[in-house]
């Protein structure tokens, strides 16, 4: 990790010192889509069923998982427990698992498939979304601003995604990156939020988180961060502000979002308002 980060001792960094943390699928890229496909042809590899119907995400039925649920198995597990209420049937007419350990042997198999699969699709299709590459140069140029990227993803698929995106320069320069793998709970839960400020030795009331979802909303203002919303066209329709989001914008680059937009008003008081005449 980059020789930026400060000496650990909790929340020590100097007054004038910020952070800015970013989210990975939906935020450096626009990867839902592929996510769902990965999983869907994974899902058809598996020979997956219920019933008499095949388990497949819609795209509707997606944005509802993304929304409601964090990281990738978990989304599964909720998909069967919770919305259809039985675990499929696979592999060309295996039982579905009866035990918790058979339900977990599945899910696990079922994620390494989709993992290796969306890897596929990144490798391919990944593109940065406008504007996030510029402000992080920013924030990396800036001496006062930790940089850092927070994912619940698997280290294997977010790696892949950070590799095509971010490049290996700017990935060395990160001062943290906190993946779905070094937590034990994943977003809403706040704590990949919570261990990144503590990584950094920074105090969660200095740092801009930006995120792209309901679930990554949650975990950013309960870790008690600011949190700058980019919604994409499954999420533009959500009451972000009303769950306490600081700012909301299409895109970081169709606004022109710069650090001082950010970070300039709250060098004067922390609680300021940020993005002031850009933001939704």
């Amino acid at each position: 990790m980059s020789s930026r980060t400060s000496p650990t001792r909790l929340y020590a960094a100097a007054d004038d010192t910020f952070a800015l943390l970013f989210d990975c699928d939906g935020v450096i890229i626009e990867t839902e889509e592929l996510h769902r496909l990965a999983y869907n042809a994974a899902f058809t590899e598996f020979n997956l069923q219920i019933g008499d119907e095949p388990v497949e995400w819609t795209v509707e039925y997606y944005d509802v998982l993304q929304n409601t649920v964090g990281g990738g198995k978990n989304k599964m597990f909720f998909h069967f427990r919770e919305t259809k209420g039985a675990f499929p049937t696979s592999e060309d007419g295996k039982a579905a698992p009866s035990t918790p350990e058979g339900e977990q042997d599945l899910v696990d198999r079922l994620q390494a498939r989709k993992t290796d699969l969306y890897k596929d699709l990144i490798a391919e299709k990944a593109m940065a979304r406008p504007g996030v590459l510029e402000l992080m140069d920013q924030a990396l140029a800036d001496p006062t601003i930790k940089v850092g990227v927070c994912s619940a993803s698997t280290k294997e698929a977010v790696t892949k995604v950070l590799d095509v995106t971010l490049g290996e320069e700017r990935r060395n320069k990160l001062d943290v990156c906190i993946l779905g793998d070094d937590v034990a709970k994943l977003k809403p839960d706040p704590l990949i939020y919570t261990t990144a400020a503590e990584r950094i030795n920074i105090d969660p009331s200095r740092c801009v988180v930006v995120e792209d979802s309901i679930v990554g909303l949650k975990a950013a203002k309960g870790a008690g961060m600011r949190c700058v919303i980019t919604y994409t066209t499954s999420t533009e329709r959500e009451d972000f502000y009303g769950l306490g989001a600081d700012a909301k914008v299409p895109e970081l680059g169709s606004r022109g979002v710069s650090l001082d937009m950010i970070f300039g008003p709250m060098k004067t008081q922390l609680d300021a308002e940020i993005l002031a005449g850009v933001k939704d």
